[in-house]
């Protein structure tokens, strides 16, 4: 991982830092995590893997990284982007291992990476299975371990996106509700740090894998007859981080726009 230029020395940053992960196209969740984020005065660091979205119906987007980079530094910004591939057990120890040199010590870490390839109990492979779980729920255990490892001593906020999605989608919604319990410990066992740790279930967010009548059929059943946007979602997150938000922990946080009711 190679110096942003114009990223100050560690010694100098005053503003808080967070790590964002699943970072890779300019329409998805984490990006509007980290517009919202550095809007409201944070540096950050940006994880992706475009190999995840050339295997997705959206298809790979390779300008998307250095686009989203640029904007967020224009707004003042220290932003670094970093390739991971959370399928490797690797992976986390090396981007953390690197983090300190590049933002110095980290108050915020948003989990909005994952692996979610529909399938159900009968088709779903042993591969698809254990990739899942490689990067859903593994790696976002890892995450937290290494964000609470290098935590300074005022603590921080993880929020963890997750979803309540199970029937023909096994996998994805089996590791996410792994996850939500390593997020329900974490609260608790890293409470006395100054942690805060929620889980965030969004709903039914459009980033480009919906079709026109799957959005129509979503949005009938809206309280607000409307769909939830990456703005929505990246507001609550926002909070969550905020130090108005960090008495909230322990939590499965649905802003859903009453979807969930």
């Amino acid at each position: 991982m190679t110096q942003t230029p114009g990223y100050p020395a560690p010694a100098t940053v005053q503003r808080r830092t967070a790590l964002v992960t699943g970072v890779g196209r300019l329409a998805g969740l984490g990006a509007a995590i980290a517009r919202r984020l550095a809007a409201d005065g944070w540096d950050l660091v940006l994880t992706y893997w475009q190999d995840y979205d050339t295997r997705m119906p959206w298809g790979a987007q390779p300008d998307d990284v250095e686009r989203l980079t640029a904007e967020l530094q224009a707004t003042g910004a220290a932003v670094v982007a970093v390739p991971a591939d959370f399928e490797d057990p690797q992976a986390v120890d090396r981007l953390m291992a690197a983090v300190p040199d590049q933002a110095g010590a980290l108050q915020g870490l948003v989990l909005s990476h994952a692996e979610s390839v529909d399938s159900g109990i009968l088709d779903t492979s042993l591969e698809s299975f254990e990739r899942h779980f490689a990067v859903n729920t593994r790696a976002s255990w890892q995450l937290i371990a290494a964000f609470a490892r290098q935590a300074p001593a005022e603590g921080g906020a993880i929020v963890a996106l997750t979803s309540d999605h199970t029937a023909f989608n096994l996998p994805y919604g089996a590791s996410k509700g792994a996850l939500d319990r390593i997020v329900i410990a974490a609260a608790r066992e890293l409470g006395p740090q100054g942690i805060s740790a929620n889980a965030l279930n969004p709903g039914p967010v459009d980033t480009g894998w919906m079709d026109a009548q799957l959005r129509e059929e979503l949005a009938r059943q809206q309280p607000g007859g409307r769909l939830g946007t990456p703005a929505d979602v990246a507001g609550t997150v926002a909070f969550l981080l905020s130090a108005e938000g960090r008495w909230v922990s322990g939590q499965l946080v649905k802003a859903d726009g009453g979807f969930s009711a």
